[in-house]
């Protein structure tokens, strides 16, 4: 079982519906499991109206989800988004300015970065470089 970390700190996966691969999905999917390596235009083309998508994150340094959920926030993707795998607590400001609305870790992860970790960051929106820089 997984852990998903929100502003709110750590909760059990709500999600009931299953997620679908954009290479299986028909067009009224209700969630997308989507790869780190997916082109966001094309996902946002064939994603019809899914509820919910969650981006892969095989490894900490691999950032293109966060250009994923970017990319769909501005084409005015308004549904779930979910960042899962390799996010560590010090990208979790990251992944929310991105357009995440959530992070989905494994209990291996959780054990080694707890929740105080992830809720340190939590105020995401006040805590960035540009107001440290405004004073």
């Amino acid at each position: 079982m997984n852990v998903i970390v929100t502003d709110g700190g750590f909760a059990p996966d709500d999600w009931t519906d299953g997620f679908v691969t954009l290479e299986d999905a028909a067009n009224d999917v209700v969630a997308l499991d989507v790869a780190s390596d997916t082109d966001p235009d094309e996902l946002y083309s064939r994603m019809g109206s899914a509820q919910m998508v969650r981006v892969d994150f095989p490894s900490s340094a691999d950032g293109r989800g966060f250009t994923i959920a970017r990319v769909l926030r501005l084409k005015g993707y308004t549904g779930r988004l979910r960042a899962k795998g390799h996010v560590l607590a010090d990208q979790y400001a990251m992944a929310r300015r991105s357009g995440f609305d959530e992070v989905e870790i494994d209990n291996a992860l959780a054990a080694r970065q707890p929740e105080d970790q992830w809720l340190a960051r939590s105020d995401w929106q006040n805590h960035n470089y540009q107001a440290r820089l405004r004073g």
